[in-house]
């Protein structure tokens, strides 16, 4: 039986920085979950992810992620998505610092 789809985020690191980022509707990138593009079927799942794909000099490690819709935007559906969101866990900084 096939898995139902689940609407899916574009997601990677930034090469330089390390941070989590994700691909957003103008074509670029962002560092807010909420910011990126929603794809709600498997077809505009793989054109984000082929969208997405396009800069292995600045983002590495691209690939479609689990989400939701919400009012605010796209929200994680997984725990290893929902953590990623948090930035590093050693210590606050980055998106740590600012909550």
């Amino acid at each position: 039986m096939a898995r139902k789809f689940l609407p899916k985020v574009a997601t990677g690191n930034h090469l330089l920085e390390g941070d989590v980022v994700y691909f957003t509707a103008e074509g670029g990138w962002t560092r807010r979950h909420s910011e990126a593009t929603l794809a709600e079927t498997p077809e505009a799942a793989e054109a984000l992810l082929a969208k997405a794909s396009v800069f292995p000099q600045e983002i590495v490690g691209v690939y479609l992620a689990d989400a939701e819709r919400t009012e605010e935007g796209p929200a994680p559906v997984h725990f290893r998505e929902a953590f990623r969101t948090r930035g590093p866990s050693n210590y606050f900084h980055g998106k740590q610092a600012e909550l």
